[in-house]
């Protein structure tokens, strides 16, 4: 009787466990350490999102490079998520024609970089495992067919047209934020929707270039008028405007770019270092072209980068107001290469002796945006306040993501989506 209650409590808390790790958001990770140089995107243009229409193929193209010595069998397949990110419990027949999963065959042994790879690359979605529902998704890599030996991970969004969404970006009228934060206001038209409970059936959320860090969701409608729904509440949707995005010219390691201070090539991946970066907090504007966070692979010397490209460890270094560490303050360095994620990998140590915070991350050569964001000790909302300053004049991409449920729907549809400048109309 003893073991008997032994038994099932240990049944009882393995339970438990597994709830709380399917109730999870998924989000994009790495679990591999040999796997580097991830990028997906949209066919064609590595400045984008990896966002489809649905029934569209192979309009999205996934890379990486795996360090290990000999190839490995990978596979992939999609998980269909609610607006939260959280994992939907239904049969994968239920959002996916054809195969449940399917490999990944293309790759190609690395040629002239010095640090040694193999690449891996497939264009998606593909007919064998193609997604046949709207809604976010995760992109799951893993090992061998078996889905235990997860990889890696990305999110995707799958669209189904259904309404029209209509934004532009504003100026708060707040004077304790009109000349550093954007405010979005929105409508949309659900003529086209069967909708009796606007609460329960609709969602929405807004992301500011594409962050999912501080993103803005469950939002209610300020006005409705008859199909149409405004979203115009003077505090609902407002984002620090930060400033235009820092950036460093990795394409060759041979010639160095305008940001690059010195290259060590004695060691393999070579280490760059990038001149200081100083706070901008105090700084005038300075309107410059940037992408808004994301990241080109790239390389100025060599035909094909995907294969030919190489890796360097490059270093970093945040220089604050007076050479003085943030109390209570924990600084990191972010951007799409590395997701926005608060991880020690992407967090930056203080040197009493330089004066400045400090990090590296190995990348491949390329084009990167990125930014320098405090975080209190608590877990609270990033901020650019103290490492970059904002001013609303700063150009931003929004985008308005809606998602409707019908109550006899098993997870939401994504069925609105736009993406409007500060600096102009929709596009």
């Amino acid at each position: 009787m003893y073991l008997k209650n032994i038994f099932c409590a240990t049944l009882f808390f393995c339970f438990l466990f597994f709830q709380e790790v399917n109730a999870q958001s998924l989000t994009d990770a790495v679990y591999n350490p040999n796997i580097h140089g991830i990028q997906f995107s949209a066919n064609g243009s590595q400045w984008s999102y990896p966002m489809v229409n649905l029934g569209t193929q192979n309009s999205l193209q996934l890379d990486f490079d795996d360090f290990a010595a000999s190839p490995k069998n990978y596979y992939y397949t999609f998980q269909l998520c609610d607006a939260d990110w959280q994992p939907v419990d239904v049969s994968t027949f239920t959002y996916l024609k054809g195969f449940s999963q399917d490999k990944i065959s293309k790759y190609t042994y690395s040629s002239y970089a010095k640090t040694k790879y193999i690449h891996y690359t497939i264009s998606l979605p593909q007919q064998n495992c193609m997604p046949v529902k709207s809604g976010n998704y995760i992109l799951k890599i893993f090992e061998d067919g078996d889905t235990s030996q997860l990889i890696f991970t990305r999110r995707m969004l799958i669209v189904d047209s259904k309404i029209s969404v209509s934004a532009e970006v504003q100026q708060p009228f707040d004077n304790a934020k009109l000349n550093t934060y954007q405010k979005v206001q929105f409508s949309i038209d659900v003529s086209h929707l069967q909708i009796s409970n606007p609460l329960q059936q609709l969602k929405v959320v807004v992301l500011q270039n594409f962050r999912w860090d501080n993103a803005i969701t469950d939002l209610q409608p300020s006005f409705m008028r008859g199909s149409v729904y405004e979203y115009n509440g003077e505090r609902d949707v407002i984002f620090q405007a930060g400033k235009e995005y820092r950036w460093v010219d990795l394409q060759s390691f041979r010639y160095q770019s305008e940001r690059v201070g010195s290259v060590d090539v004695s060691k393999i991946p070579f280490d760059v270092y990038v001149k200081p970066d100083k706070s901008r907090a105090d700084e005038d504007y300075l309107p410059y072209k940037d992408y808004n966070g994301f990241f080109n692979i790239a390389a100025s010397e060599q035909i094909n980068v995907q294969s030919q490209g190489d890796y360097a460890r490059v270093h970093f270094s945040f220089v604050p107001p007076d050479g003085k560490e943030f109390a209570n303050k924990d600084v990191y360095i972010v951007g799409q290469m590395n997701n926005y994620n608060y991880s020690d990998e992407n967090e930056m140590t203080f040197d009493a002796d330089k004066n400045c915070y400090e990090t590296s991350l190995l990348l491949k050569q390329g084009y990167y945006n990125y930014m320098y964001v405090t975080k209190d000790a608590n877990n609270a909302m990033p901020t650019f306040s103290l490492t970059e300053g904002n001013n609303w004049l700063t150009e931003n991409n929004y985008t308005i993501l809606v998602y409707y449920q019908s109550f006899s729907d098993r997870a939401p549809q994504l069925v609105g989506c736009t993406t409007v400048s500060s600096r102009s109309t929709n596009f």
